[in-house]
């Protein structure tokens, strides 16, 4: 079995005491490469440096979190510049978005930010991992003026039947994670709707276990779970599961 997991977050402290053991167990299911989402300048260096341990596996993004845009929110996309035009290694921009599910005090710079961090990312024909909590009418607003510029993720997609399509018609994949398995969660519609073809997989550790983990911490051999389940769901073998989402996550991120 091939998987990648396109969108987690191993380098947080959840995982400082077992982290090699994390990635062991995660190639052992099969996962071929995880992506890291950045966070902001806070935690980015560790996030390379948990990265450089593990070299054409572990690939990583830089972007300014929606839920980090604060007041000082144009230093820290200045600082997401420099890291873009200093290292040719970076795979996407991201984690970017808008999220309005704690409040929204800084709703009018998170757009901006999602704005700006979509132009970064256009002007270097990189793809981008998007954030979209309680927020999806204002993300696919702005991403419909970025229309054939830009391609990605949309990262544990939580959006409707209808803006799924539309977001696929836009050149962007839906990740998928262990918010599948919940039930009455609503994503087998989604899913089912959307087609295989236009699925990626993602843990979003340490959070959203699959069940049985629910309300654990989430690690990337988790994949397998969630490849699993969506096999069901699909009416795909496990294997062939594994190897479409696998390729779609090489058709958007083109350099793991």
């Amino acid at each position: 079995m091939q998987l990648i997991d396109t969108h987690t977050h191993i380098y947080h402290e959840d995982f400082d005491e077992d982290f090699d053991e994390v990635v062991q167990r995660a190639k052992d299911v099969g996962v071929e490469a995880i992506l890291f989402p950045d966070i902001d300048s806070g935690s980015r260096k560790k996030m390379k440096d948990s990265a450089a341990k593990y070299p054409d596996f572990i690939y990583t993004m830089r972007g300014l979190h929606p839920t980090d845009v604060k007041e000082n929110y144009k230093a820290e996309l200045e600082l997401v510049e420099q890291e873009l035009n200093a290292h040719d290694d970076i795979i996407g921009v991201g984690e970017i978005g808008i999220d309005l599910y704690w409040d929204e005090t800084f709703k009018k710079q998170q757009q901006e930010a999602f704005s700006i961090q979509l132009e970064m990312a256009a002007e270097r024909d990189l793809p981008v991992s998007i954030h979209q909590r309680n927020s999806m009418s204002e993300v696919m607003d702005i991403l419909r003026l970025y229309k054939g510029r830009i391609r990605g993720v949309l990262h544990c997609f939580s959006g409707n039947v209808s803006e799924a399509k539309e977001a696929i018609d836009m050149g962007f994949m839906l990740g998928i994670g262990g918010v599948l398995t919940f039930k009455n969660s609503g994503v087998i519609d989604i899913v089912q709707h959307s087609g295989i073809q236009n699925l990626v997989l993602e843990t979003d550790a340490p959070y959203l276990a699959p069940i049985p983990h629910r309300g654990r911490r989430n690690e990337p051999a988790y994949l397998e779970l969630i490849c699993n389940f969506l096999s069901t769901v699909m009416g795909e073998s496990a294997e062939d599961t594994a190897a479409i989402t696998t390729a779609n996550a090489r058709s958007i991120f083109k350099t793991v």
